[in-house]
């Protein structure tokens, strides 16, 4: 009798274990040494743009806090559902973290990818950027009204760069277009860079990214801002008016900020959320913001996730209302 009880005991035991076991594995192994090896930062964008910047000064900056090597990698495609992805797909161990634009919260309404901000830990916002209307130098129009009219005189001729098919300088292009009555041509291309070297070439009319993606064109004397699609005027561009002033009701704006693996564990959530507020508030990451004419925007993870599900919410409504096409 008492060795049926022991091994019915031990039966027991084993099978808790087990259900133990599988629970830790769903949620992410905790690892007591962790850090332990490099931490990959996946870039949903090609290198030069707003969010290279950003994720590599941050990366350089957690790098020297956890002590490990931070390597950043751009994987481009899909107006950042590549990126997105590789980093909703990772292993969940704390190795690999993600930088997500505004586009996360997009993606699903625009039938373009499986995303949404339920698929993330998050770690934290770092700052947001407002779409601004950007055009040559020596175009034949210097306010945003004359690129208006000039548009509903010649339409369709209009072509104007992007970061991709459903990014938000899409978006921000196709709501201008419709609030103001005007067509315009759609060119994607992978991240807001390239498509400024194309402006800067004279392969496209104009460009909706921000400010401070346009930044060294402009200080160039080679491009100029008509208008900026913020609720308040950029401090890149000081003089150049909101749409808003000039009578037209639409305002659209990017955020980015770092994000992890569903199920990555607390131990190193925690670490990671550290030392990533303290990236966000060192010398050199304000410095960047104020050279790039970018806003910082720190939100903690909480704050940054209840965020993105408002943004999220806020474009499920938006998007079905306006035409994506060219």
């Amino acid at each position: 009798m008492y060795k049926k009880v022991s091994v019915f005991m031990l039966l027991c035991f084993t099978l808790l274990l087990g259900a133990c076991g599988s629970t830790s594995s769903s949620q992410g192994e905790t690892d007591p040494d962790y850090p332990d090896d490099q931490i990959e930062v996946v870039v949903p964008f090609d290198s030069g743009g707003a969010s290279d910047l950003v994720s590599r000064t941050i990366a350089s900056e957690m790098e020297e806090s956890l002590d490990v090597p931070f390597t950043v990698t751009n994987k481009t495609g899909g107006s950042g559902a590549t990126g997105m992805l590789a980093t909703k797909n990772a292993k969940p161990d704390g190795h690999t973290v993600g930088y997500v634009p505004v586009e996360m919260s997009m993606l699903e309404s625009l039938e373009l990818a499986d995303i949404t901000p339920k698929d993330y830990e998050f770690i934290g916002q770092l700052m947001t950027i407002p779409a601004a209307i950007t055009v040559p130098a020596d175009a034949p129009y210097d306010t945003i009204e004359e690129f208006i009219d000039y548009a509903k005189e010649n339409p369709g001729e209009i072509q104007i760069g992007n970061s991709g098919t459903g990014s938000i300088w899409h978006i921000a292009a196709a709501a201008f277009a419709q609030e103001t009555d005007i067509e315009m041509q759609y060119v994607p291309y992978e991240g807001a860079a390239p498509a400024v070297t194309a402006l800067m070439g004279d392969h496209i009319s104009a460009v909706s990214v921000s400010p401070s993606e346009v930044k060294g064109g402009v200080d160039s004397g080679d491009l100029k801002v008509l208008a900026v699609m913020g609720e308040e005027r950029d401090p890149s561009v000081p003089d150049t008016p909101t749409l808003e002033e000039e009578g037209y009701d639409v305002s659209v704006a990017g955020w980015g900020g770092f994000v992890a693996p569903k199920d990555t564990p607390e131990n190193a959530l925690s670490q990671l959320r550290e030392s990533f507020e303290d990236a966000a508030e060192s010398d050199e990451f304000q410095e960047l913001m104020e050279d790039r004419g970018m806003t910082p925007a720190y939100k903690s993870g909480e704050e940054f996730e209840q965020y993105a599900q408002e943004q999220y919410d806020y474009f499920n409504e938006l998007i079905p209302t306006i035409e994506l096409e060219e």
